[in-house]
This record gives C-alpha cells, sequence and structure tokens, in this order.
C-alpha cells in the first residue's frame, strides 16, 4: 500500500488535534448552560392524570400542574366558604365570611329589627333584605345571627297560617270540590304533609271544599356542610333554618357534590340491610338504627355523580350528631328528620353537599 507524504501526515495529525480540542470547549459550554437544570413536573411525577384521581377525595388527589407551580398570593377581603352552581333550581349562594364584622351587614340587621318592631306586617320585606344580605361577607357571629332571625321570622311566615303581604312563596288557596291535598301539594312542588301542618289539617281526608288554606310554592333545596356538620334548609332560595347532622366516617365519608331526593325514595322505618354485618333491620328491633325517616338520595354531579344507596335520615343515638360516624348518610335528630321529610319533595329537591 502506497504512504502518504510526510507533509500530508502531518497536516491529517493537526487536524484530529483541532477536532479534539473543539469537542472539549464544546462540552464544556453545554455543561456551563445546563448544569443547573432539573427536569420539571411530569405525568410519572405527579402519577398522572387518572379516573382515581378526579373522582377520589379531593384532598388525597394528585396535585395538577398548575398547582405545583408557584402562584401570586392574593390577601382577599373574605374567604369564600363556596357556591353553588347558578340556575333556578340551585339554593342561594355561600355567604362568605372573614374575620371583621361588616358594616353594610350590620347596617341591615339593625333596620330590619326596628322595621320589624315598628311594623310587623312588613314580615316579607325584612326577611327579603336579610335573605339578600347573605350574599354579602360577613364576620361568622354576624353570620350566625342573621341565620337566626331567619329562622325565627320563619315560624312566622311559613309554618305558621297567615299569609303574609307581598310573600310570592305562600299564597292563600280556595279548595275547590274534588281537590285532594296530595295534589294540591305535587301542583306546588311540596309534599301535602307540610300543608298538612301549616293548616293544621289531622287527615287528607278532612280537606273541605270552600275552606281557604295556606300553601308553599316550592321546591325546598338543602346544602350541607361536611365541615362545620350542617344541613341548611331552603325554600327556594330563601333561607329557612339550619340543623346539626351526623356524617360519614373517615373511609366512608359522605360524597360532596349535588344530590336529588330520589323518586320514590321517601320511606317511614323501612328495613335496612347493613353490608358490613349481613343483617337486617326491622324497625321493630331495639337497635333499629334508621330512627324516624328514610329520604333516598340520588348523586346528579361531583363527587355524588352515579352514587345510590345514600339517605338523610333519623338515629337511635342522638349523641352520634355532629360527628363523622355514619357509613356515609345523612343522620339528623328524629323530630329534625321529620320535618326534612315533610319538606322536600322528590325528583325536584336538590341536596347540595359541601367540603
Amino acid at each position: 500500500m502506497a504512504r502518504l507524504p510526510k507533509w500530508m501526515q502531518g497536516q491529517l495529525r493537526a487536524n484530529s488535534l483541532y477536532l479534539i480540542v473543539a469537542l472539549i470547549v464544546f462540552g464544556a459550554v453545554v455543561f456551563v448552560l445546563f448544569r443547573g437544570w432539573t427536569p420539571g413536573p411530569s405525568e410519572a411525577a405527579t402519577g398522572g392524570v387518572t379516573e382515581a384521581n378526579l373522582v377520589g377525595n379531593p384532598d388525597q388527589s394528585t396535585p395538577s400542574l398548575a398547582q405545583t407551580q408557584p402562584q401570586p398570593q392574593a390577601v382577599p377581603p373574605a374567604t369564600i366558604v363556596g357556591q353553588l352552581p347558578a340556575g333556578p333550581a340551585s339554593p342561594a349562594a355561600v355567604p362568605a365570611t372573614q374575620a371583621r364584622s361588616n358594616p353594610e351587614v350590620a347596617a341591615i340587621q339593625s333596620e330590619a329589627a326596628a322595621l320589624l318592631k315598628s311594623q310587623p306586617g312588613r314580615l316579607i320585606e325584612v326577611r327579603n333584605k336579610l335573605n339578600g344580605a347573605l350574599k354579602m361577607p360577613m364576620s361568622a357571629e354576624q353570620l350566625q345571627a342573621i341565620k337566626e332571625q331567619l329562622s325565627k321570622a320563619a315560624d312566622a311566615w311559613l309554618f305558621g297560617p297567615a299569609v303574609f303581604a307581598g310573600d310570592t312563596l305562600c299564597e292563600g288557596y280556595t279548595v275547590k270540590s274534588g281537590d285532594l291535598l296530595q295534589v294540591i301539594g305535587r301542583r306546588h312542588k311540596v309534599p301535602h304533609e307540610i300543608l298538612m301542618q301549616i293548616n293544621e289539617i289531622p287527615r287528607p281526608e278532612s280537606l273541605q271544599a270552600g275552606r281557604t288554606i295556606k300553601v308553599v310554592n316550592g321546591p325546598f333545596h338543602a346544602k350541607v356542610y361536611r365541615s362545620t356538620f350542617t344541613l341548611d334548609l331552603y325554600l327556594q332560595d330563601t333561607f329557612v333554618r339550619s340543623f346539626k347532622v351526623g356524617l360519614g366516617a373517615p373511609g366512608t365519608e359522605t360524597p360532596t357534590g349535588l344530590w336529588r331526593v330520589k323518586e320514590a325514595g321517601k320511606l317511614i322505618q323501612p328495613p335496612w340491610y347493613d353490608k358490613r354485618t349481613n343483617r337486617t333491620y326491622q324497625p321493630t328491633d331495639p337497635d333499629y338504627p334508621l330512627g324516624s325517616r328514610w329520604i333516598a338520595l340520588e348523586g346528579m354531579e361531583g363527587e355524588a355523580k352515579g352514587q345510590i344507596g345514600y339517605a338523610i335520615h333519623g338515629t337511635k343515638d342522638p349523641q352520634q350528631i355532629g360527628t363523622a360516624a355514619s357509613q356515609g348518610c345523612i343522620r339528623m335528630f328524629n323530630g329534625e328528620a321529620v320535618l326534612t321529610y315533610k319538606v322536600l319533595f322528590p325528583v325536584y329537591s336538590k341536596v347540595e353537599v359541601l367540603p
């Protein structure tokens, strides 16, 4: 094989040396530019977006990419508790609470109290003012006081027999021949039992033609707060009163989201099967756990969607009200469960469970 001339061999060695030096310099530049870089969040790092992440406990779900990045820290004037989706079937927005009192809310409270004292016939105007104030930010003490005022007002405008001027939620109705109390209630989207209570009708068959009775324009709705173990009752979007409730124990938490009262789901002391013990309880059993009423729910939105087997019901153990001890159902004191049974109307009445 022919050998290259010495001058060409020297040139090749020089070119090789230049190439090696260039590679070393390039590697150094790359190292300096990227030595501080680390991989960002990825599906592998965050666990990915799975069905379990979406429907599981929100407190234990995997954070999204946006949640893992530093976010601007705004300082709002109030901590928003929550808000229901807009729509005619949804109760009023959940009020916001803040550490300090709201002077505007205080003025509304004073005006309402003075107006009710001087002109009791303007009760509906007072009710509407106070109910409107619930949408404003306020202190927890103000919120509690307004709810108490509205609860007392409801004893008159809702649960009493009188119909007040200007009220769109209640009105008088003259019974016609052939009228049935159940049909009247269905027409107004309220159970006939609440009409019996308001009008002191002992039996549905006791309804007499020509009598003017008070009817309620429903439906009623409820909002349940897991954080405070309370159920707030509304007629349309007007607050009526609050009840303390028991909710699901850890591992069987009451699912958040929107529910509705199941059609044909309201029962008085039905038999109940406990899947944990494989036992069926009868209402005559001394340890029957369901109390006085059972209001079956079906899930519509959120974690509740597609869920069945949950209900609002009474309890044999009142000490568990205000605690997380059930298998997911909403427990109430028996007397309050009876009242709730009388006002919630199947299909039309919604129950919103909030964190």
